[in-house]
């Protein structure tokens, strides 16, 4: 008499069939081409914001770039308008209500890590990048004195 419960699977239906075809593995910021980011649409005439403009740089020079279509340039100048409003706003509950629309936005576009996990976006690590983790994985080496035990100093009161 064989085993209990039913036979095993074909090894062809065992296979995992979750995996993502939309994965992609993105360059090292220091590898990514550094192309010249789209003007900063202007559609109201406004003055950007120092900060703004810095934002729109780094979204533009930034690895997760490359994935961006140009359909998505509307979609990132309408957040800009939004982090625009952000760093112009008066009140902290303009503030608030606004970092919680730019939050809603910027999943959209994978830019923050959380953002780029859900969108199965992962950033190539450097070698730089490597080193620090394999540096931190290593144990620390014994100090060259003994060390005294800080207990050393404790008695037994009466």
């Amino acid at each position: 008499m064989a085993g209990r419960g039913p036979a095993p699977k074909p090894a062809y239906l065992r296979q995992r069939r979750n995996r993502k075809s939309t994965a992609v593995t993105l360059p090292v910021p220091e590898q990514v081409e550094r192309r010249r980011p789209p003007a900063l649409p202007n559609p109201d005439g406004r003055t950007w914001h120092r900060l703004t403009r810095a934002w729109w740089r780094r979204v533009w020079q930034s690895p997760m770039a490359q994935e961006y279509l140009p359909t998505d340039v509307d979609g990132l100048a309408r957040l800009a308008l939004l982090v625009d409003d952000f760093h112009k706003a008066e009140t902290a509950r303009e503030r608030r209500e606004l970092m919680q629309e730019i939050r809603l936005q910027e999943a959209r576009f994978g830019l923050s890590p959380v953002d780029r996990a859900r969108l199965h976006w992962e950033v190539e690590r450097g070698e730089e990048a490597e080193a620090k983790r394999r540096r931190r994985s290593v144990a620390p080496e014994p100090p060259s004195e003994p060390v005294v035990d800080p207990r050393s100093v404790l008695r037994v009161v009466k």
